[in-house]
């Protein structure tokens, strides 16, 4: 099955509109659409498993302990942490190649940090 992806709150949605452009067939949500503002890592991480989305996100300092504490207790498609230095086009890309390249199982209960 091929990736469905949740933008995460803090992450830059120009990421989500430059990699919709490589790709009008990716699925990626924004956070805006299933309105994240204000929920906790915890929320966020089981929004994004009841609709079998893998989440992106920047949060690099508290997202992979929340992640390990969540599937502790359940099972998630992943989660995609990609560095606030690398750039929109650089991040589009890489999601461009994960969605093209893997399968969406690839991804559960892991996390993949791209830097």
């Amino acid at each position: 099955m091929k990736l469905r992806l949740q933008a995460d709150n803090d992450l830059d949605q120009r990421i989500v509109l430059a990699t919709r452009r490589l790709e009008s067939a990716i699925d990626f949500q924004t956070a805006g659409a299933v309105d994240l503002h204000g929920l906790t890592d915890e929320q966020v991480l089981g929004l994004a498993a009841q609709q079998s989305r893998i989440l992106v996100s920047h949060d690099r300092r508290t997202m992979p302990d929340h992640f390990a504490a969540f599937i502790s207790r359940n099972q998630s498609p992943g989660v995609i942490i990609i560095s606030q230095r690398m750039s929109i086009a650089g991040a589009a890309e890489l999601l461009h190649i994960a969605w093209g390249a893997s399968e969406a199982e690839e991804y559960f209960n892991l996390v993949y940090e791209l830097s």
